[in-house]
């Protein structure tokens, strides 16, 4: 138990900022955040890589997509206020700035893997080893993917404006 409280001492901070950046709002990486490093002191015996980080990312980003399924099978009815937890939602904080709400948009419409490794690099702030080491790929294939992402973007973007 005290060498994963050192595990929980030493990612808490990054496993947070990662979930914040996933989740939009600080109530929510709380709540996702711990989770994760539940799932992870659950599955410890199990863990056999050596990237604990991107271990935990993996945790963290599968958490996150389960709950979005299971909540958007119970969105609310059209004109039923959504339920308030004191913290903004991420769409009520994306609206306030078109340019990034268009860039998400485009995001999300994506295929993967290049919405995933562009949400890794960018949001996740993790290097393309790490990313690699996730996909099973090479570090090579981990920057192409990034840079076609980009250039995907870049290209919808510039067709926003012609």
């Amino acid at each position: 138990m005290d060498e994963f409280e050192t595990v929980y001492r030493r990612h808490f901070a990054w496993v947070f900022s990662y979930a914040r950046r996933l989740t939009g709002s600080d109530h929510m990486a709380e709540e996702l955040t711990e989770e994760t490093f539940f799932k992870a002191l659950k599955a410890i015996g199990r863990y056999q890589g050596d990237d604990l980080r991107a271990w935990l990312c993996a945790i963290a980003r599968n958490t996150w997509r389960s709950h979005r399924r299971k909540y958007a099978r119970m969105a609310p009815l059209e004109g039923q206020p959504e339920p308030e937890d004191g913290a903004p939602s991420p769409a009520a904080l994306l609206e306030a700035r078109d340019d990034a709400f268009r860039l998400h948009e485009i995001l999300h419409g994506l295929e993967e893997p290049y919405k995933e490794v562009f949400s890794l690099r960018v949001f996740g702030e993790l290097p393309h080893t790490q990313i690699a080491k996730l996909f099973g790929k090479t570090e090579t294939w981990a920057r192409v993917t990034f840079h076609r992402a980009k250039q995907k973007i870049h290209d919808r973007l510039e067709n926003d404006y012609d």
